[in-house]
């Protein structure tokens, strides 16, 4: 039977997790990543079909003697960061890196689909979701969409991922909000473009821009009741061309994390108010558009303490009071429409500037045997556990 603490089977999936980091994709465009997951599908003999809500592949597992069902989650997609390690399977692909371990993710959900195929010690139907274009919050609603669950039904959820800083072999799990609800916003300025000179005769978009800022990272604390918990981040702004003039635009991206939905909503309201005046007072045309597309993960006390136990019996160290985190993950979408839970695992030590989203950041192999040792336990005990 083969064991998810085999060296050469862990090495194996290390491959498999290297050869997909030197080889990432971007949200909506893994048909190469798409077709490595299929090619070492078929070569283990596991049904599964493709181009589910675009690249998504649900593989299904499936011994008699149960109707109970459950469902695995691993993401497939990198972000467009240009990668600044040197490492033998650092990416090919110029400007975009597996910044966030997606890569370990889907090597370790095929690494699982081993294990599970080779063992006889659980009954019912497991489905394994690999979901593409998590980074832009799109492929859980697409492949929803595409009748996931019609067809490939399934009682509960399950999915982890990785978080560098925290000891290998750690995990936390939360009861209730685990992850924050995201979504994007970004503004427009246009004014009237003219010499740097003579910036009187102008409409200045930059300095609106500057202005809006400060203007927006003044809403959390004069505006949000300090016992909820709300980020506001401007991450990204565009604007000009050469240094003797002033633009006739300028532009302003950020995201906005919430956990409650009236205080999302009144932020919201808030940011567009900010905008408007901002704009008034400096004299340009604003154009704007806030996205509410994201959703709070919650897990369910049940799934959660499943969560738990199978943890236990990979060997985790598992932490039940760490904070929720304010990054997004549309799993959350999932688990909306079914109960399930989702975990977070030590990815080690942050090495040099290897934190999530950094160009220096790389999966750490050592955690593919506890993850996969997680998610097989917590698959056979939601399949013994069924649904009340």
């Amino acid at each position: 039977m083969l064991h998810p603490t085999d060296p050469r089977f862990l090495e194996e999936v290390a491959c498999w997790r290297r050869h997909l980091h030197a080889h990432p994709e971007l949200s909506g465009e893994e048909a190469q990543t798409a077709a490595f997951v299929s090619r070492k599908l078929t070569e283990m003999g596991i049904a599964h079909e493709t181009g589910i809500g675009g690249h998504g592949i649900v593989a299904r597992l499936h011994r008699p003697g149960s109707n109970r069902s459950v469902g695995l989650r691993g993401d497939m997609d990198a972000l467009p960061i240009v990668e600044a390690n040197d490492f033998d399977h650092m990416s090919t692909r110029h400007g975009v890196m597996h910044g966030c371990g997606h890569d370990g993710h889907t090597a370790a959900l095929l690494g699982v689909a081993a294990v599970l195929n080779a063992a006889e010690d659980w009954q019912g139907t497991i489905h394994l979701i690999f979901q593409p274009a998590e980074e832009n919050g799109t492929g859980a609603k697409a492949m929803i969409a595409d009748g996931l669950f019609d067809r490939y039904p399934t009682e509960r959820l399950f999915g982890w991922h990785n978080i560098p800083g925290w000891d290998a072999g750690t995990a936390a799990i939360h009861v209730g909000p685990s992850m924050a609800a995201g979504g994007d916003w970004r503004v427009s300025f246009q004014g009237v473009a003219g010499h740097a000179a003579a910036p009187h005769l102008t409409r200045d978009p930059i300095t609106a821009i500057g202005h809006l800022i400060v203007a927006l990272n003044s809403i959390v604390p004069r505006n949000v009741d300090p016992a909820d918990t709300v980020v506001i981040t401007s991450s990204m702004v565009r604007g000009g061309v050469v240094s003797n003039q002033i633009p006739d635009s300028a532009e302003l991206v950020g995201t906005l994390r919430t956990f409650n939905e009236d205080v999302r909503r009144a932020v919201i309201a808030r940011m567009g108010e900010v905008i408007e005046g901002t704009a008034a007072t400096f004299g340009v045309k604003a154009d704007y558009l806030i996205n509410s597309t994201g959703k709070v993960i919650c897990d369910t006390p049940e799934d959660s303490d499943l969560a738990v136990e199978a943890a236990y019996a990979a060997g985790l160290s598992v932490s039940r009071d760490i904070k929720p985190f304010m990054g997004g993950d549309d799993f959350a979408f999932l688990v909306d429409q079914r109960p399930g839970a989702y975990i977070h695992i030590g990815n080690g030590p942050v090495v040099g500037e290897g934190k999530l989203h950094n160009a220096g950041y790389d999966f750490n192999d050592e955690v593919l045997g506890p993850a996969i040792s997680w998610l097989a336990n917590v698959a056979k005990l939601a399949l013994k556990a069924g649904r009340a």
